[in-house]
């Protein structure tokens, strides 16, 4: 049997991120000891496994555990739901020393830990990712937060997990199109910080898609260790955290754009080869590099473009985001592959320039 990889999370409030197989036994023990209430938020395709998770942490008896069942993907990153995990944890009596669970994707661990930050003003939360974007991106750094009519994240806390629990037997069961979707976070770490995977990649790309592979293992511990470098180092993106936005600044605009619709890996994806067309217009990074960003992402079967009429809404989007300061943009840009900057401000005859590249 593989041994678990712990990968720790440095910071005021140091965490291990568990990464094996037929690991979820870890879940019960992550829990602050003193936690009689657990609630489990899930969404619905993982009923039965949430009920399963159920009773591995009711411990015989010892603890109550209740279920908060809620819409997958971005539908389930809404007041509302928040709401009713608050309205479920009220009428249990949660106190400050209970916990929250997270089990599923992105969109859940994030809802999660927002419920949790903001229950008597914070108690503690195990995440359970399930997904490769959870996995590598959304459960770990303790960036927490839900969407609002104007925008993705626009409301949310900073508030790092007690542990994350990634059982890598949660991704067998995902389609081929759920994992490569996922997979633009990982190739996000190779472009700023890990060039291997980039190599992995184009080694051969079926195998680094293949959750059983070696190649897959090694491509998620790679991103999710550069995830934990950062934000180990930079909580409350004051600094260096800004880097894992790249890609996300036209991505989260084109996610808005089509109502959520779309996978967060695909509009990431577009969003980093705007990013590579940005930097390379800008005369940061090479022409080789730049179309490197094509083949890996294309190679993939991740999209590279987008619509071409689109332009004044995405930036219309962009200029609300949260990532501006002031009225200012900003994007996460390459000088060169591992080596991402700041552009600030970048006239707008670049910014178009740069989509014109990406049109479609």
């Amino acid at each position: 049997m593989t041994e678990n990889t712990v990968i720790t999370v440095a910071g005021d409030q140091p965490y291990d991120i568990t990464i094996g197989r037929g690991i979820l036994g870890l879940v019960g023990t992550a829990l602050p000891p003193a936690a009689t209430k657990v609630l489990v938020v899930h969404p619905p395709t993982l009923a039965a496994a949430a009920a399963d998770l159920r009773e591995r942490l009711m411990g015989g008896g010892e603890r109550q555990v209740l279920l908060a069942e809620i819409p997958d993907a971005e539908a389930g990153k809404r007041v509302e739901v928040a709401a009713f995990c608050w309205q479920v944890m009220g009428q249990a009596d949660f106190t400050r020393t209970d916990a929250v669970v997270g089990f599923g994707g992105g969109a859940v661990t994030d809802v999660a830990g927002f419920v949790a930050a903001t229950w008597l003003r914070g108690v503690a939360v195990v995440q359970v990712p399930t997904t490769v974007l959870g996995m590598v991106d959304a459960a770990v750094g303790g960036k927490t937060g839900i969407n609002t009519a104007e925008g993705k994240n626009l409301v949310g806390a900073f508030w790092p997990p007690r542990a994350v629990i990634c059982d890598l037997d949660l991704l067998d069961s995902l389609s081929h199109n759920e994992r490569v979707a996922g997979f633009a976070e990982v190739v996000k770490a190779g472009f700023i910080w890990y060039p291997e995977i980039l190599d992995l990649i184009e080694a051969d790309p079926v195998a680094v898609v293949d959750p059983h592979s070696d190649a897959f293992r090694r491509c998620i511990e790679l991103a999710i260790d550069m995830k934990a470098r950062v934000v180990g180092e930079d909580l409350r993106e004051a600094g260096l955290r800004e880097v894992l936005n790249y890609g996300h600044t036209l991505g989260h605009a084109i996610e808005h754009s089509e109502r959520y619709q779309w996978r967060h890996g695909a509009a990431i994806s577009v969003g980093m080869m705007f990013a590579a067309e940005l930097s390379r217009l800008a005369g940061r990074l090479s022409d080789a590099s730049a179309q490197r960003h094509r083949d890996i992402l294309e190679t993939l079967g991740l999209p590279t473009g987008y619509r071409s009429g689109a332009w004044r809404q995405l930036l219309a989007t962009m200029q609300r985001d949260k990532k501006t300061r002031g009225s200012m943009l900003r994007f996460i840009v390459l000088d060169e592959i591992g080596k991402p900057t700041v552009l600030q401000a970048p006239d707008e005859s670049l910014l178009f320039a740069a989509y014109q590249e990406i049109g479609e």
